[in-house]
């Protein structure tokens, strides 16, 4: 397994910080990305045995998914670490995902969680971290947009509010959140720092191609895209947080388009606000950990790099 040894203090932070925003504001930022079917999740091994810690929130802790093995953080045990873990031959595996966790969780105990960059060993081989969602506020996101809806069904009342100062506060606390996942990622190289450190990101919630399913999603008309272009964006700043800070990137955004929550049951990977499958409303259901298993598999089975 080859080892990172590019020293942090290559790039000074200001140009790290000023490429971070140059990016950000380009559009790439709402580019496409590619929608082909994950591989299988059973196919991908490690050469040897390796000590895997799963660090994140409840994209990868899988709330309500069976079986539930921490009510505390709503922790299944086939979430993606699992997954992972039991097909990669890890020889040693520590879950310490939790449902709600924030950047701020990975430094402090959340109910009987601990600390979650406590679970980070010297020895550790594989770490992977899914974080900022709940720094940039998905759930009251999901809550305030369906709220405003029915003011404006045809609309973008959503967006209208979001953007009301004259500034996008959904893009400001993306980049707010920018720093705050850096910063974990050198925790983690500090504890960890012979580790394989892998950013996944989160899946597609709705439509690629920006329509909507109101009332399934109960979300107005142009709101679709808008709420779709900031997981992108989301999803950007964490590509490139990973890439600026020695991690590499899982997308799995892109194998999750034609699989979000508008979605018939058979085919989605992310459950609705009345979930049909076993899982929390706006998150993936066990055919979503399976995909996101697949993809970090993916990443694993390539040579250590940041792309």
């Amino acid at each position: 397994m080859n080892h990172h040894t590019r020293p942090e203090g290559d790039v000074p932070r200001r140009r790290r910080t000023m490429a971070l925003g140059a990016a950000l504001s380009s559009c790439a930022l709402v580019a496409g990305v590619s929608a082909s079917a994950p591989a299988s999740a059973g196919e991908r091994h490690s050469p040897r045995p390796v000590d895997y810690v799963a660090l994140g929130d409840s994209y990868t802790s899988g709330p309500l998914i069976p079986r539930q093995v921490d009510a505390n953080c709503a922790r299944s045990d086939h979430n993606y670490p699992s997954l992972v873990a039991a097909r990669y031959k890890a020889a040693s595996f520590t879950d310490v995902s939790c449902s709600g966790a924030k950047t701020d969780e990975m430094w402090k105990a959340q109910g009987t969680n601990g600390p979650q960059l406590d679970a980070l060993k010297r020895t550790t081989d594989v770490v992977t971290l899914q974080i900022g969602g709940n720094d940039i506020g998905f759930g009251p996101i999901i809550g305030t947009c369906a709220a405003l809806s029915s003011k404006d069904l045809t609309g973008d009342p959503c967006r209208q509010y979001y953007a009301s100062s004259g500034i996008d506060r959904l893009a400001l606390n993306i980049l707010e959140t920018a720093p705050k996942v850096a910063r974990v990622l050198r925790a983690v190289h500090e504890r960890s720092p012979h580790a394989r450190v892998i950013v996944v990101g989160y899946p597609a919630l709705l439509p690629d191609d920006g329509s909507g399913c109101y009332p399934s999603v109960p979300f107005a008309a142009k709101d679709f895209p808008y709420l779709r272009d900031t997981g992108k964006r989301l999803n950007q700043m964490l590509r490139l947080v990973a890439w600026l800070n020695r991690a590499e990137f899982v997308d799995t955004y892109g194998p999750s388009v034609g699989h979000d929550m508008c979605k018939a049951p058979a085919d989605r990977w992310v459950e609705p606000l009345q979930p049909a499958a076993p899982a929390a409303p706006a998150h993936p259901n066990a055919k979503g950990m399976e995909a996101s298993a697949s993809a970090v598999l993916e990443r694993l089975a390539k040579r250590s790099g940041r792309h």
